[in-house]
């Protein structure tokens, strides 16, 4: 009697989610070369605005740096509305609009004859693109820890990769073809990403649950048993939940700033090598632009391997090496310390990207992963509007190393946040999990 009651107690724990389908490795793959082929007009182009906007009846180009963050804000105000409906209505779906999306706004944009138009191209590919999100959320969707932070690792890659090439490719084919038009040329790639993705299998919207157990008379006693351990559980779950709720803020914080003191030394760096180095070249330019890029797609997967289980350590070391190398930036007067500090950065540009990925795939467990990585990509976009506003007002106020000075700044903030809890005898210490709280 006594073990047919443990055997009733003990079925409603025996009611579990069926394990998620793993992705193969060349599905993988395939999302992440999307991604790729998909970002080259929106990383590429924006470069050129300069070029562009004459065409348009902008002489002089003075909208030039409003249009350029002008996708990234409208990316971060969609993307977590996308994210939710992608949990709601099936991630391959949303990837697919987000494609598509991209694809229009990239044609409204090469067709375009006035500054208004043109804009109005650049809100849309911002509402509707969003690409990196909806490309995570489907991954999400169907991996889980290791393997989503690897995926999630060669997203990056793809990321940095097209960050180096696009602009390059563009500046190939501008003698042949105007940057504007290039818009409607490269409207081409989106479009194909998405029929490589229609072959792809649509991950599971909700997990998929056991059919329950038919509830007879004899089982009241054990369903009553069950609830009240059930009852208990969620008490002792609070104080996890509350954690749970707390790590992901210190996710998104860590975003923001890592986003902030990166992508702030992006749009004045020209600027800065011209005056420290007077002559260098745009090949030279370009070439020193792309290390800490060329850093991540040389080093991402070796630097996984050995940060995956001690990702805070990972992200401190990071945003310890880019304060560094923001502040070398402040002092570097000739082409051999450029090359250094673009090092140094590029190796805390590297650990910072893989170990936040490690830390989000340990987060979406138990998470709808469109909502999650719709809000991440909020923070990471909101940080790179911060970013853009303060080195143009650092810029205009204090010379070209402000904005570097500024994104050290930053950097050193968020080393001493991460690394004080650890240090502090008077707080607690808890080991690091490699899983986030629940």
């Amino acid at each position: 009697m006594i073990t047919a009651t443990r055997r009733r107690q003990a079925a409603p724990d025996a009611v579990e989610t069926k394990p998620r389908p793993a992705l193969a490795r060349r599905q993988v793959h395939a999302v992440a070369g999307c991604y790729f082929v998909a970002s080259f007009a929106a990383l590429g182009l924006p470069p050129y605005l300069t070029e562009i906007l004459p065409e348009l009846g902008d002489g002089a180009a003075r909208w030039a740096g409003l249009l350029y963050i002008v996708p990234t804000i409208f990316g971060a105000i969609g993307a977590p509305l996308w994210g939710r409906l992608a949990d709601r209505f099936g991630r391959k779906r949303l990837l697919l609009r987000a494609q598509l999306g991209l694809a229009a706004a990239f044609l409204l944009a090469g067709w375009a004859d006035s500054i208004g138009t043109f804009a109005a191209a650049l809100c849309l590919q911002g509402v509707l693109g969003g690409t990196f999100a909806a490309s995570n959320g489907y991954l999400g969707a169907a991996l889980e820890g290791n393997a989503l932070s690897r995926a999630l690792t060669l997203m990056q890659g793809s990321a940095r990769a097209a960050l180096v090439f696009a602009p390059i490719v563009v500046g190939s084919l501008t003698p042949w073809l105007s940057p504007h038009r290039q818009y409607a040329l490269l409207a081409v790639l989106p479009l194909a990403a998405a029929l490589m993705l229609a072959a792809l299998p649509e991950p599971p919207r909700s997990p998929v649950t056991a059919p329950a157990p038919d509830r007879s008379a004899g089982q009241a006693e054990a369903t009553e048993s069950a609830e009240v351990a059930m009852a208990a559980e969620a008490a002792a779950a609070r104080p996890a939940r509350r954690a749970r709720f707390g790590s992901l803020r210190t996710l998104y914080a860590l975003e923001f700033a890592f986003v902030f003191s990166t992508v702030i030394s992006f749009p004045y760096l020209i600027s800065l090598i011209k005056e420290r180095i007077p002559g260098t070249g745009p090949m030279v330019s370009g070439v020193l632009f792309a290390l800490p890029h060329m850093c991540y797609l040389l080093a991402a997967m070796a630097v996984h391997a050995v940060f995956r289980t001690r990702p805070r350590l990972g992200i401190a070391l990071g945003f310890g090496c880019i304060a560094l190398g923001l502040a070398g930036h402040g002092a570097a007067d000739s082409l051999p310390a450029f090359i250094a500090v673009r090092l140094v950065l590029g190796a805390g540009l590297t650990l910072g990207l893989v170990c936040l990925s490690v830390l989000a795939a340990d987060c979406a467990k138990g998470r709808a992963p469109g909502g999650l990585f719709g809000s991440i990509e909020f923070f990471s976009k909101a940080g790179a509007v911060a970013a853009g506003v303060a080195a143009a007002v650092g810029n205009d106020w204090f010379g070209p190393s402000a904005p570097v000075l500024t994104g050290t700044a930053i950097a050193v903030v968020t080393v001493l946040a991460t690394a004080i809890p650890a240090l502090s005898p008077r707080l607690p210490r808890t080991r690091w999990s490699p899983r986030c709280p629940r």
